[in-house]
């Protein structure tokens, strides 16, 4: 049990340091539903929960990739660096899911980047896709956990920090936001994002499929070739989307009466020549409730509107593999 409690009573149960290196995580996933609710479904199916948990990672495939045609680009990329897909399916991320997924890091989100998430998060349905890494053998786990690697592997936010090599750096380096690709940072986090992206009878059927192991590369095509049927593709660069989103706001401002809302969006327009001209456009189209395209308000306004809270710092950092490193070194030594 957890160290927390309340009248001699503890709060969770007690997370295994297997799953995860920090305290503190360990502490709160204990008392959390989703995690709770998804390795208890787990444990009904393997007996080995930890062992699975480390050497399975999962992978999310946002609006993002799917309008921008990434989805195979990234089991290609998958397939280099010695992921298997174990398991596949479609999710649907709303706004309550896009909250509860990064719940212990958004508290660094500013009010603009909840806003633009909301706008393309729910455009269409997302890919999950469930990987096992067997490079250090099927049976034994692998010294650092599955999800670890692959998180390393696939590249920071910050598109300017990319390399050639990392996922991220295959699939677009467009902005911040519009990063395509999101894994889970540790074990612990694995199940407890498949407890967000899907309800029980889906999530038995993903874990089921995990556990058999087969190869589910075909099937995620699948899945990424039958949204590109039901999706538009779009172009994600700036400048087109800027130039179209100044094109929309001309034409909407004929259609307004004269007054102050109309000479707002005239002036932000026109003045819409660099990164606080483009800010000011995108405000003065919220102010005004123009209905616009919403890919090209988060294209635009994910380059030039604010996305962190300064000074802060996430409930629950990321981790690297020199981290679980010294982690299995210390666990080792106790």
């Amino acid at each position: 049990m957890t160290d927390d409690t309340t009248n001699g009573r503890p709060f969770g149960d007690d997370i295994s340091p297997a799953l995860s290196r920090d305290p503190r995580k360990r502490v709160l996933f204990g008392s959390d539903t989703y995690f709770l609710e998804s390795v208890e479904q787990l444990a009904a199916l393997t007996a080995d929960v930890d062992g699975f948990l480390h050497r399975h990672a999962a992978l999310l495939l946002k609006p993002d990739a799917v309008v921008s045609r990434q989805l195979p680009t990234a089991v290609d990329w998958l397939a280099r660096e010695g992921f298997r897909i174990v398991a596949a399916e479609r999710t649907r991320l709303t706004p309550n899911t896009v909250r509860s997924l990064w719940y212990f890091q958004w508290n660094l989100a500013t009010p603009e980047r909840r806003r633009l998430a909301d706008l393309f998060t729910d455009t269409c349905d997302s890919v999950v896709l469930v990987v096992r890494r067997d490079a250090d053998g099927a049976e034994a786990p692998p010294s650092v956990p599955a999800s670890v690697v692959l998180t390393e592997r696939k590249g920071p936010t910050d598109p300017r920090a990319r390399v050639p090599g990392q996922l991220r750096y295959a699939t677009g380096r467009y902005s911040y936001l519009l990063n395509l690709v999101h894994t889970p940072d540790e074990p612990a986090d694995v199940a407890r994002e498949l407890g967000i992206y899907f309800g029980a009878a889906l999530r038995q059927r993903v874990y089921a499929a995990a556990l058999a192991g087969e190869d589910q590369s075909a099937r995620a095509r699948e899945l990424g070739e039958r949204l590109h049927t039901e999706v538009p593709e779009r172009d994600l660069s700036f400048e087109p989307a800027a130039e179209r989103l100044e094109r929309a706001v001309a034409e909407a401002e004929e259609s307004l009466a004269p007054g102050a809302v109309r000479d707002e969006l005239r002036a932000a327009r026109l003045a819409a020549r660099d990164q606080e001209g483009h800010r000011r456009l995108i405000e003065a189209v919220w102010r005004a409730g123009l209905p616009l395209d919403a890919w090209d308000m988060v294209i635009v306004g994910s380059h030039v509107l604010p996305m962190k809270r300064k000074g802060l710092a996430p409930v629950l950092g990321g981790v690297s593999v020199s981290d679980w490193q010294h982690h299995l070194a210390r666990s080792a030594v106790r």
